[in-house]
């Protein structure tokens, strides 16, 4: 089966909105195409000065959220919030490319306050903390 990437981030969009238009956020498709990796789109959920940015090429990949000039990928986000590397739902595992959207969707709901209705600073503390948590974080010597 061949991905329609617009169509997958559009109905993905679909699964999130909901949630995010209670907090005033509005779905814009960005941009769509083909590069040298094939079919993506990339969208974005704005409100004001803050972003939570989309990428789909064959499956959810990047997702980062803005707040002014700085960002923050979910990753490290939900690391900030959990205090756990990849504790959060999103990615996951699954064949169907909607189930990223409905794990993001779960994180969001669930541990993502900060971004969806706190404060800039509540939000950039954890931009702040992220950088602390990788800067701690062993590394492999190569």
């Amino acid at each position: 089966m061949t991905l329609n990437p617009d169509e997958v981030l559009r109905t993905g969009s679909e699964i999130l909105s909901d949630l995010l238009a209670e907090y005033g956020f509005i779905f814009h498709l960005s941009s769509s195409g083909s590069s040298s990796g094939g079919p993506f789109a990339s969208g974005a959920f704005v409100r004001g000065n803050r972003k939570l940015d989309l990428h789909f090429r064959s499956s959810l990949g990047m997702v980062i959220y803005y707040l002014g000039d700085r960002s923050i990928s979910h990753l490290d986000f939900m690391w900030s919030v959990l205090g756990k590397l990849r504790a959060s739902r999103y990615p996951g595992f699954s064949d169907d490319p909607l189930d990223a959207f409905r794990n993001l969707r779960s994180d969001l709901a669930e541990y993502a306050a900060d971004f969806l209705f706190g404060t800039d600073a509540e939000f950039l503390r954890h931009y702040d903390r992220a950088k602390h948590l990788a800067a701690a974080q062993p590394r492999i010597p190569g």
